[in-house]
């Protein structure tokens, strides 16, 4: 397939990661210390007790979490949480509604991070320019960063690597020189300073909410594997680390030297900056936001593209934009993330606002990470009292940060929980639907109509439909078809064919398998092929099914001359058509309430799905399409009275 591999430890892959997976976590000291100082007078507890909480929260939760332990639970090269599930549903497959609800919330998150990121740093304009109008910039930045992903993250990685790197190089620098001014803030190193912190007012746990937002981007490292791989996360990780906390400590250093003053809406993070450098800031730190934005929104597509996979969403189309492994564009995810975005912009207005609204869906889709962590730990046979020991500790932490959050549900809040929400149900109503469907779908053996498959080839009464004709089958059993399937060809306008094709499509938990069998029902007529092909290869099914033949004649498996004619190319495969039956749920049917409401909501939402030619890779001059009713369970007999 020509996917260059960027996984292996390389200079470029390192900067290539720093570009693609950190925005999100290492735009974090633009808000985290104003949320946590908030409006109140400065002092010193709540500036050692919050950088103490940051510091052990990155230790904990990214570090020994992501970074050493869930990295572990990659699916051939692939992460996510539904990569993960991918991994354990054999084995647990009720762990599917805490995939649901981690994959929900953080789609729901992935609305969120690009305007408050941008937001953030757009404000810090208002240092200059006090009556500067930030909404309006911050929504054409964010339309040009959605308008931009066609492109696809090729380009943005090796753009963004070097900006990324001048960012975290600028972070180390600004906190540096506040720390050798202020040495005392290095104190916050002792958890002491932690507990001293959550007891020093009934305020401070709701603050743990605050404090949780310097790790917001850890799931994102996860998501992100496929993209850059292990080695490159890791040690990357260390230096991003090092930068992240100089940065808050010089911030702390800054914020001690303030005790007693408030520091009002503009976030301590610009106080840093030297009166010279603060354009110059603020350009660096929007380039920043725009790389955190974009890091979301790559992971929202890798997320729905595994989520597609599972049957969670319709078969959107996907893109591949670029040659980098893993690489995708989702056009209809693209349009949604962007009015999400856009509205919550509108919303809220203002970075501080929007404070409240991020962080809540994360926190519920880390404590499912952990759940489905804690199940594979177990598959691998840790020790059971390890895994115990290392749930409890993460368990504890996000519960305590889910409260703190919960404090904000009315503050805004609420905004990410009805967006995880909306898209849970999506996913379980499409799940649901799918499963009621093929529950009660129906399967005939090809054998019991070869003879009349092979009588209508011969017909020469009837006009010839095409040399080969290709029909796309959902049962994987290799001599079974759907009904419909054989309707279609014998009963509702007869097809006759040289040669019939019935092709299952089956994808792997595999990224990049490419195997297929061809099992022969009648020789030089009629055959069932199924392609295995991993979830992150392209589907070009016409294509493949060209080499698939042409392979077949190579090896005298196939005969194609009693069907030239004369004046033929003996290369010419002959002409290909594909016929995609789709289904309609007729109202014929008798269902309980419930399965009635999910089917028609279920046929609804295909019709968001991308068309099926275009999922299958079909050239559309080659595809015919045929509407077909479907009747699942038929209405009792009526009884209707005649009149004379």
């Amino acid at each position: 397939m020509g996917h260059s591999r960027i996984d292996k430890l390389s200079a470029a892959g390192l900067l290539v990661t720093l570009g693609i997976i950190y925005g999100d976590i290492g735009t974090s000291p633009l808000y985290v210390m104003s949320a946590i100082v908030g409006l109140k007078p400065i002092d010193e507890i709540t500036v050692l007790g919050g950088i103490s909480c940051v510091f052990w929260t990155l230790t904990l939760q990214t570090t020994i979490k992501y970074v050493i332990l869930t990295l572990r639970a990659d699916n051939k090269g692939e992460g996510g949480i539904f990569s993960l599930f991918s991994l354990l549903r054999r084995r647990f497959p009720y762990l599917i509604v805490g995939t649901m609800i981690g994959g929900a919330m953080l789609l729901a998150d992935g609305i969120i991070t690009p305007p408050i990121s941008v937001s953030s740093a757009i404000e810090g304009l208002r240092i200059i320019y006090p009556d500067i109008k930030t909404v309006p910039i911050v929504i054409g930045i964010i339309t040009a960063i959605f308008l931009f992903q066609r492109a696809g993250t090729s380009t943005v990685g090796k753009a963004f690597g070097p900006i990324m790197l001048i960012w975290f190089g600028m972070l180390a620098i600004l906190g540096v020189n506040k720390i050798i001014e202020n040495p005392q803030v290095l104190n916050a190193i002792n958890p002491v300073y932690v507990i001293k912190f959550i007891s020093s007012s009934n305020e401070a746990f709701v603050l743990l909410g605050a404090v949780f937002l310097c790790t917001t981007g850890a799931e994102a490292l996860y998501s992100d594997l496929g993209h850059c791989g292990k080695k490159n996360i890791r040690i990357t990780w260390i230096f991003v680390k090092i930068c992240l906390l100089l940065n808050y400590f010089g911030q702390g250093a800054h914020l001690l030297t303030m005790k007693g003053s408030v520091i009002g809406p503009i976030s301590p993070f610009y106080g840093l900056m030297p009166d010279w450098f603060l354009l110059i800031g603020i350009g660096i730190a929007t380039a920043a936001a725009i790389i955190a934005s974009q890091a979301l929104i790559s992971g929202s597509f890798t997320l729905v593209a595994e989520a597609i996979r599972l049957h969670f969403f319709p078969k959107f189309t996907v893109k591949y934009p670029s040659t980098i492994k893993g690489q995708i564009y989702i056009p209809f995810i693209n349009t949604t993330l962007l009015l999400g975005c856009i509205g919550v912009v509108l919303f809220f207005k203002e970075s501080k606002a929007m404070e409240a609204a991020y962080g809540l869906a994360i926190t519920a889709t880390m404590l499912m990470t952990s759940l489905l962590l804690f199940y594979y730990l177990k598959m691998k046979r840790w020790p059971l009292l390890a895994v115990w020991g290392i749930m409890m500790v993460f368990v504890l932490v996000e519960s305590a940060f889910l409260v703190a959050n919960l404090a904000k549900f009315t503050h805004g809040g609420y905004v990410t929980v009805i967006i995880g929400l909306l898209i849970m149900s999506f996913m379980f109503i499409f799940w649901k639907g799918g499963r009621i469907k093929s529950r009660l779908t129906d399967s005939v053996t090809i054998d019991q109509y070869t003879n009349k498959l092979k009588g209508l080839s011969q017909d020469t009464t009837l006009p010839k439909y095409a040399t080969h004709l290709i029909y796309l089958s959902k049962i994987t059993d290799d001599k079974e078809v759907e009904p419909l399937v054989l309707q279609s060809i014998l009963q509702k306008r007869p097809k006759r064919a040289d040669f019939y094709w019935f092709v299952n499509v089956d994808v792997s938990d595999e990224p990049y398998t490419m195997e297929y069998k061809v099992t022969t029902i009648e020789k030089n007529d009629v055959y069932k092929v199924r392609f295995k092909l991993g979830f992150r290869i392209q589907q070009k099914i016409s294509y493949y099914l060209r080499v698939v033949i042409q392979e077949m004649l190579d090896n005298h498996e196939i005969d194609l001359d009693p069907y030239y004619h004369a004046f033929s190319d003996k290369r010419y495969l002959g002409d290909f058509r594909f016929v995609l039956i789709e289904e309609e749920i007729t109202q014929e049917n008798e269902l309980p309430l419930l399965d009635n409401f999910v089917l028609n909501l279920y046929g609804k939402m295909k019709f968001l799905a991308g068309r099926p030619e275009k999922w299958f890779g079909l050239d559309e001059s080659m595809v015919t399409k045929e509407l077909v009713p479907v009747i699942i369970k038929r209405t009792k007999d009526i009884k209707l009275t005649r009149i004379k």
